[in-house]
């Protein structure tokens, strides 16, 4: 038995300014790791790949990594880039193969295609007609007609965050032995209804995603192979972007429907509550100054780098830093040209810089602002550090050169490449334990839950501005299907 196992990942984010070139897919800035070196960066972390190298290696299979292609989200992947990551896993299939293992995002948007998934699985469709394709994706994913017509089987994540990434490549592999076995027929339905659920409302912990994740496994108990609820990523201005739904049965298709139909009627009649409410700044600083109890998380949702933000918008940081909060960390600043300006001081050199702000936001309508702060250069790393927590075990993380600014009240961590804080090693590798402080200032919107919900006694979240905004008014919307809830006041999902 041979297999091809790859991945192409890429959340893109239509209105980031931030650009997707083949750079990004590479963990060193170089191009996207394949085949050993691979194996040897994936082997025994939480990354779908894993599950699908340690899947063939229980059944005793040979098989190619033809690439480990991930990048961070932001705006629409360079055509070249997309042909790269494609090229390599097309001419991996061509060389022969009883099976392909597929671990991809759902909601890469390229420069010439809204539907980067399903571009790609119809190339592999046409290059080997009869090739059992499994292929395990992400909750956000805009799930578009191909996906279904050319993939064999169909399984997304069940957590946000996304905790069960290596389960949800189990989920989607293990039917595929079933199949070169003989011992079943995946049958496949999908369906979506029109409605844009807000990421702040999309955690697998609160209500409706909650339940309706509890039911997908449900279904798989009951008798699914694989029964899926995708929440969709509004920042894509697509046409299919949007809440869809996929079930996997064991040659039943009329079960399959009927649970397809199950989520998408209890999504749909559910949908106000995935419309997320917005506070003003001004008083979610109020209610941290009169927090009691630490530490208090202030969550930046505006400018999240796993949303495609920026990561260097200053209005939040600025607020904080205006209130007078004491014992604040905050990650972090995007801003690779403060963190060189910073080494060259070098730690203990005082220094004011204006930092942050580099990067325009036309889609919003609103330029960079850049934020003066006078520091302490406390401590300078080289931003690597291994997950500990349920997210992505295990992974190397690599933020690139990182320097830890202390104004004395509030101690910001400035960094080269873009990550978002899931993980509590973010902090304690650069010398800050998040536990000690009073405040902890993070750009994310949900994943920070898997590091830092056990440890915050508060959590505030604070609307600053940024290219993953909550406010949908921010947004013009020029391609995505309408009507649609709750861009429209929608009743009718059919009309």
């Amino acid at each position: 038995m041979r297999l091809v196992i790859a991945s192409m990942k890429h959340e893109t984010n239509t209105f980031s300014p931030v650009p997707t070139p083949l750079a990004r897919f590479g963990k060193t800035g170089e191009a996207p790791l394949e085949g050993k070196a691979a194996y040897q960066a994936l082997k025994g972390t939480g990354a779908g790949v894993a599950a699908f190298i340690d899947l063939a290696e229980r059944h005793g299979a040979e098989f190619e990594i033809a690439i480990s292609a991930e990048a961070w989200p932001s705006g629409p992947v360079e055509d070249d880039a997309y042909e790269y990551i494609c090229d390599r896993i097309c001419k991996a299939v061509a060389r022969g193969c009883d099976a392909l293992l597929l671990d991809l995002h759902g909601a890469m948007v390229t420069r010439s295609r809204e539907d980067g998934e399903g571009e790609l699985l119809s190339r592999l469709r046409k290059l080997a007609p009869g090739l059992p394709i499994g292929v395990s994706l992400d909750m956000h994913t805009n799930f578009y007609p191909a996906i279904a017509e050319n993939a064999t089987v169909v399984a997304g994540y069940q957590t946000y965050p996304h905790i069960d990434t290596y389960e949800t490549s189990m989920r989607a592999a293990k039917p595929i032995f079933a199949l070169l076995k003989g011992e079943a027929r995946p049958t496949m339905a999908w369906g979506n209804r029109p409605m844009l659920p807000h990421v702040m409302r999309q955690g697998s912990d609160d209500f409706p995603n909650k339940d309706l994740q509890a039911m997908t496994r449900r279904m798989e108990r009951e008798g699914a192979l694989c029964a899926t609820l995708f929440t969709g990523f509004p920042h894509a201005d697509i046409s299919q972007a949007g809440l869809s739904a996929v079930v996997v049965t064991n040659n039943d298709l009329d079960l399959a429907r009927r649970y397809r139909d199950e989520l998408l009627d209890f999504a749909w009649a559910n949908r106000e509550a995935f419309v997320y409410r917005i506070e003003p700044l001004e008083q979610s600083l109020a209610r941290a100054k009169a927090a009691t109890e630490f530490p208090v998380v202030l969550l930046d949702h505006y400018d999240n780098c796993a949303s495609g933000g920026t990561m260097d918008t200053m209005k939040v940081l600025g607020a904080i830093l205006d209130s007078g909060l004491e014992d604040v960390a905050a990650f972090a600043i995007h801003d690779p040209d403060a963190v060189k300006t910073l080494i060259a001081a070098g730690v203990g050199a005082t220094v004011t810089l204006k930092f942050g702000g580099k990067l325009d936001m036309p889609a919003i309508n609103r330029k960079g602002e850049p934020r003066e702060v006078t520091g302490t250069v406390k401590l300078i790393s080289n931003g690597q550090f291994r997950n500990r927590g349920k997210a992505w075990h295990g992974m190397l993380m690599d933020m690139g050169p990182a320097v830890v600014l202390d104004t004395g009240k509030v101690e910001i961590v400035v960094i080269t490449k873009h990550l978002e804080p899931f993980d509590l090693g973010c902090f304690t590798s650069l010398g800050i334990d998040p536990t000690a402080k009073k405040y902890l200032m993070l750009k994310s919107r949900i994943h920070y839950r898997a590091g830092f919900k056990p440890i915050a006694r508060q959590i505030i979240e604070c609307a600053g501005v940024g290219v993953c905004t909550s406010d949908y008014s921010m947004l013009n919307f020029k391609h995505v299907r309408r009507p649609i809830y709750p861009l429209d006041n929608l009743n009718d999902p059919h009309s």
